[in-house]
């Protein structure tokens, strides 16, 4: 009997040991712009009604706790030309942006990039302290390859090139490797959807729950609720995608922890933090 409460005793004090231990964090989405383009679902997501409006934003994500403060993607500078066809307004950098929740460019120490389009990688200079994390394969494609005759650098600006390239010479970037790696404690990140040639998207342990940040993996909520792929051009997979979003709701204990990249709805979703900010809880 004293040999079976003791064992009790010390599984117990283990596994309250590991929880005291796991990182949890706080998730902010953060909204540095919107476009006034009259968007519609068919514009996102394939066979999605052409009479149903849709808001897009642009967005960063912050990952609270541990001693950091990661943001999922960089946003862009305001001056980049691919920005005009969205006709963007209410735009403020994205170093500026973060200043709501209280902090500073430097204090940033981590930027995990999804991808290297210029929406998502062109500010990735603003924060002067981060590491900068992207699949090996996606860098080596956005620096190179892609470059080359017939290949695809739609989305891609040659100015986040040079950017990346004097990071990675700077001993900034750091190169992923590929599906499912827990690249810091208790954030872990997956490919798939092949956005862009290996892109990737962010499975975070909160306190409560786990979100993912899906980024462009899924662009609008219409894709997350009908499974739908992307209209032309937003994915080098189709069927990859579908799978991908499938295995996201694998990963979560409710969908709504599944966070698409530029749909404004996720702000009236999830309650504000300040003003353009919505804590994902």
């Amino acid at each position: 009997m004293k040999k079976t409460f003791l064992l009790a005793l010390v599984l117990t004090a283990t596994v309250l040991l590991a929880r005291a231990q796991r990182p949890a964090y706080k998730v902010y989405a953060i909204k540095f712009a919107a476009s006034n383009y009259p968007f519609t679902a068919a514009d996102w997501a394939k066979g999605g009604p052409n009479t149903d409006s849709v808001k897009i934003n642009f967005m960063v994500w912050l990952i609270r706790g541990n001693d950091r403060n990661i943001l999922v993607d960089a946003g862009f500078l305001n001056d980049i030309e691919d920005a005009k066809e969205f006709k963007v307004v209410n735009y403020v950098r994205p170093d500026s942006a973060i200043s709501k929740l209280g902090l500073k460019p430097g204090d940033i120490t981590d930027i995990i990039l999804s991808h290297p389009h210029w929406d998502h990688i062109d500010g990735v200079g603003l924060f002067p302290n981060a590491l900068v994390w992207i699949q090996k394969e996606d860098f080596n494609y956005f620096v190179s390859t892609a470059w080359q005759k017939g290949e695809h650098n739609g989305g891609f600006a040659k100015r986040d090139v040079r950017t990346m390239i004097d990071l990675n010479l700077a001993g900034k970037v750091r190169l992923v490797n590929g599906d499912d790696h827990e690249i810091i404690p208790g954030i872990k990140v997956f490919t798939g959807s092949r956005h862009t040639f290996n892109s990737q998207y962010v499975l975070v342990n909160t306190d409560t729950n786990k979100v993912v940040l899906a980024s462009d993996n899924i662009w609008t909520y219409y894709s997350l609720e009908h499974l739908a792929p992307p209209s032309e051009g937003g994915t080098l997979d189709p069927a990859g995608y579908v799978k991908a979003v499938q295995r996201m709701k694998t990963m979560v204990t409710d969908v709504k922890y599944i966070i698409p990249g530029h749909d404004a709805k996720v702000f009236s979703k999830f309650p504000a933090a300040a003003d353009g900010i919505a804590e994902i809880k």
